[in-house]
């Protein structure tokens, strides 16, 4: 397996807008409302919801907000509609495939949103199916290199399970089978790895390349989705 990991991917893409916290609370209470939901208040027995809370506390969520997305995914707490998880499909500028994830309150208002986005940027929305086909789902966990020996993590990587690793900047990227996700995280943790990032990812199949013109005109579409709320995760086939 090769490719560019999710986690790198939105990065850099996503630096301004989190420098601004621009809706970044939003967008992570409703991940943790929802893993809340899925299995269970408590992060011990709801590997989902511990994934997701250590992403709120990497972005500094005040604990209250936290405490306050659980409680409304567990029913203790009713302000408002329930929040469904809705994956779109798409095409940018180049035929970039994509999968846009949301996260919403208001499903009529997500899919105008990010219609209107992907035509006035280059791109059109598709039919359910269209470029999914495309993509695999996988575990990915990023890890921090810090001063560690990038070999020594290589091969404890491998001994762990990872199906696929990579380096990029200072950080290491596992991929994993979804089902092995919990398991090797819980090992690399216990050999001391530092754990930036853990959650199931899409990776393309396929990969293409576009021209430099429409990879300006891509990073302008991703910047455009990004800002709004109900847009989670953005993978695509570059």
């Amino acid at each position: 397996m090769s490719g560019h990991s999710h986690f790198a991917g939105i990065k850099h893409r996503k630096g301004i807008n989190d420098a601004k916290r621009a809706g970044i609370f939003t967008k992570l209470g409703r991940l943790v409302t929802i893993a809340a939901r899925d299995g269970g208040g408590n992060p011990e027995f709801n590997f989902k919801l511990k994934m997701t809370i250590e992403q709120a506390r990497a972005a500094n969520m005040p604990k209250d907000n936290i405490e306050k997305a659980i409680r409304r995914g567990t029913g203790e707490l009713k302000d408002g509609a329930e929040i469904q998880e809705i994956t779109y499909e798409g095409y940018g500028p180049g035929q970039v495939a994509m999968l846009i994830k949301t996260a919403t309150d208001n499903t009529n208002r997500a899919v105008g949103e990010i219609k209107t986005a992907l035509t006035k940027n280059g791109g059109k929305m598709v039919p359910a199916g269209s470029v999914s086909f495309m993509f695999k789902q996988v575990g990915c966990i990023e890890v921090e290199i810090g001063d560690k020996n990038r070999d020594d993590l290589e091969m404890k990587a491998i001994d762990a399970g990872a199906e696929d690793i990579f380096f990029e900047d200072t950080s290491l990227y596992i991929y994993t089978k979804i089902e092995d996700l919990k398991v090797i995280k819980e090992e690399l943790e216990k050999e001391d790895f530092q754990i930036g990032n853990a959650g199931l990812v899409y990776v393309p199949t396929q990969k293409t390349n576009i021209s430099e013109k429409d990879k300006e005109n891509y990073e302008k579409l991703l910047e455009v989705l990004d800002n709004l709320d109900d847009v989670q995760e953005i993978y695509d086939n570059l």
